[in-house]
């Protein structure tokens, strides 16, 4: 399965600390102390996103490999 799913990457600071949405795979997130952090946590929640989907039986999109959101 090809994992290139669109990162949206921000900074909360009402918690300081960064936020990491996929916005493919629905309530998949992550957030960190930096941006390093947070995306290093996203990637591990997305493989987990998939194992659960595929163990549930459920689908798993695949990654559209576009930009999904506009500012």
């Amino acid at each position: 399965m090809n994992n290139k799913y669109e990162i949206i990457l921000y900074w909360d600071k009402t918690d300081n600390i960064y936020i990491a949405e996929v916005p493919e795979l629905p309530g998949c997130m992550a957030h960190g102390e930096t941006e390093e952090t947070a995306l290093s946590n996203v990637k591990e929640a997305i493989l987990l996103w998939i194992e659960t989907a595929i163990a549930d039986g459920e689908p798993v999109p695949v990654p559209k490999g576009e930009k999904l959101l506009f500012a």
